[in-house]
């Protein structure tokens, strides 16, 4: 199976050709969204082309891939108004004899991982913004990053297939990588 993971878009429609480019190139068998899809707040600058009904759109071209999970920004009422699955706070995918937990980061990370303890598996998360791979007591955690609004360096997303998960950069540079077994 090959996954792409995005996260934390927050509205901005930026990258989103790159995505479909990406897809098209790549033809993933899922796209899982991380949350924070539309909720863009005061504080970004003009850099960023806010739209969230055009983020909508978006997404909802990929409805039958597509899986979902609510951010700590995403409202009711936009999680409501998305006619494609969104999970409050964790999906399991089970691929490839690995359980794949998706979250959007604010209720389980690397960070607070205490129901992950003792468990064997990926947790795969946005919501810091900065992309990294970790292992711990069995356990591998990816942060994807932010699609749209890094903390540091450029947008990020990743991809798994055949028990690899590659974080990369938009300009398609690797950020870390890690071969699960």
């Amino acid at each position: 199976m090959k996954i792409l993971f995005i996260s934390d878009i927050h509205g901005v429609t930026n990258n989103l050709s790159y995505i479909k480019e990406l897809d098209n190139k790549s033809h993933f068998d899922k796209i899982i969204v991380l949350g924070d899809l539309y909720y863009a707040g005061p504080t970004y600058n003009r850099e960023f082309e806010i739209d969230s009904l055009k983020v909508k759109d978006f997404l909802m071209s990929y409805q039958d891939r597509i899986i979902g999970l609510k951010g700590n920004c995403d409202s009711d009422v936009d999680i409501k108004a998305t006619d494609f699955p969104i999970c409050d706070n964790l999906a399991l995918i089970h691929t490839d004899d690995l359980d794949l937990y998706c979250t959007h980061g604010d209720t389980y990370s690397m960070s607070k991982n205490r129901k992950f303890v003792g468990k064997h598996g990926v947790l795969i998360y946005g919501h810091e913004h900065i992309p990294y791979i970790k292992q711990e007591d069995g356990m591998t955690y990816v942060c994807v990053g932010s699609i749209s609004v890094p903390r540091i360096g450029k947008p990020t997303y990743a991809i798994y297939q055949d028990k690899v998960i590659t974080i990369y950069t938009i300009d398609n540079e690797i950020v870390d990588k890690i071969k699960l077994d």
